[in-house]
């Protein structure tokens, strides 16, 4: 995601390099390039311009320290402004009620169904909730059963009336449902169009009188750029939601409605679709998201990510087993299946300060594991658990069963043992500090 902002904005920056200090003249120049590096983003002219007004406001009253060169000092007020403009702080979606109701809207193909399933299965693993997805689509072909599908999933149940063509009613009789059977959230998933359209606006807005929500959102596909934008506020203008949900970020290599819409709409962005996965849904973080697009990575959502798939009794468990050189097999799929559960692969090293600009250019397919998994998932229990018998017949039965050739299970296999070694060593060279004199803890 912003891919293209970030390399322009890169060039910008390097207008100042070498410059002694920051004047009026290479600022001017520096802006002119940032400006049209956010409208090239399809950011809104008028944004952009006063983005860059006070960009050059702030770098022109600042006095540039001898130990900061003039390009950082303005790599920071162009960090620091990006921020800002999208919102300068997480803010969260409001689940307190009993239940607390969740109304959703947006247009027809924008993911207000795939969101509403992710938010139910968000709400259930990480929040403790109890939700239940209500289906007030009564036009689309396939929508009910597309949500029970995702329900399904999750095992998070859907309340549906196909008795009735009236989602209003839908829509109350399922909060009384909720109050009835101990729910703690009401997601209700609503009817769009293809394009804004009076009927749609009334229906919705009965929808949200009839139920009173905690929260409404407006879900929005980032891809359109600009068209979300424009029609975030005429949502707004007519139901005067909570906050926006942006889907298929993953997707959008400009970034132009994650930009200008907090603006337009003077809302926050509250979560954002990065990939398809149910698990898929992060956040937004206005200054996490400001360090991306300016390549300096996201290392603390990396760490979050990854502490949300630790478990601390496993990884004491691990590395008992490192440092009695038993890691194996089975070790080692439970890691692959650890990472993956973290998401989308390019997506988690592009939060690596630097990797990110380094893989632009490269395809990481999603499935990189599969024939890591398919290897170990041909060998035996015995030889998970004990690599060290597997000799070459072993080898050509391993790859004849996981599709692959002798080659890459030998691949694997030495890849396999020298990874065991230098954790063996890490593990042993923690030991050795500890009895080292004045290292002891």
């Amino acid at each position: 995601m912003f891919e293209n902002l970030s390399e322009r904005l890169e060039r910008s920056f390097k207008i100042l390099k070498g410059q002694g200090k920051i004047t009026e003249l290479n600022v001017a120049e520096t802006l002119k390039e940032v400006r049209r590096s956010l409208l090239d983003a399809d950011v809104n002219y008028k944004i952009a311009k006063d983005f860059t007004n006070r960009v050059k406001e702030k770098a022109l009253g600042m006095d540039v320290l001898t130990a900061v060169k003039p390009g950082q000092m303005m790599v920071k007020i162009v960090h620091d402004e990006l921020a800002e403009l999208m919102g300068g702080r997480n803010v969260e979606v409001n689940i307190k009620g009993n239940p607390a109701i969740i109304l959703m809207s947006g247009l027809q193909g924008s993911g207000k169904t795939t969101f509403s399933g992710k938010f139910a299965n968000l709400l259930q693993t990480k929040k403790g909730k109890r939700p239940l997805l209500v289906a007030c689509d009564v036009y689309r072909p396939a929508a009910i059963e597309q949500l029970k599908v995702l329900g399904q999933q999750i095992n998070v149940p859907v309340y549906s009336d196909e008795t009735t063509k009236d989602p209003v009613r839908i829509a109350t009789d399922a909060v009384k449902y909720a109050k009835a059977n101990a729910f703690d959230v009401v997601i209700v998933d609503t009817a769009g169009r293809l394009a804004v359209d009076e009927e749609m606006m009334r229906e919705i807005a009965a929808i949200k009188k009839a139920i009173e929500p905690t929260e409404t959102l407006f879900v929005v596909d980032a891809m359109t750029g600009q068209d979300a934008v424009n029609t975030a506020k005429e949502f707004n203008d007519r139901l005067d939601f909570d906050g926006v949900i942006l889907t298929k970020l993953d997707g959008d290599t400009r970034g132009g409605a994650a930009l200008s819409i907090r603006t337009v709409v003077n809302k926050p962005i509250k979560y954002v679709g990065t990939g398809e996965k149910l698990e898929a849904l992060d956040a937004f973080h206005p200054e996490r998201m400001a360090d991306r697009i300016l390549g300096m990575g996201d290392i603390v959502s990396l760490v979050e990510k990854a502490q949300e798939q630790f478990d601390a009794e496993e990884a004491k468990k691990l590395q008992k087993k490192i440092s009695r050189n038993q890691f194996n097999f089975n070790d080692f799929l439970s890691q692959i299946q650890q990472i993956k559960k973290m998401g989308n692969i390019k997506d988690l090293a592009s939060m690596i300060p630097g990797v990110g600009k380094a893989l632009k250019d490269v395809e990481i397919d999603d499935d990189a594991f599969k024939g890591v998994e398919a290897i170990i998932y041909s060998m035996t229990p015995k030889e998970r658990e004990h690599p060290e018998i597997i000799n070459g017949s072993r080898r050509m039965r391993i790859a004849k069963g996981s599709g692959t050739t002798v080659q890459e299970v030998n691949r694997l296999l030495k890849q396999f043992d020298e990874s065991k070694k230098m954790m063996k060593m890490l593990s042993g060279g923690n030991k050795l500090m500890r009895r080292m004199p004045g290292m002891r803890r």
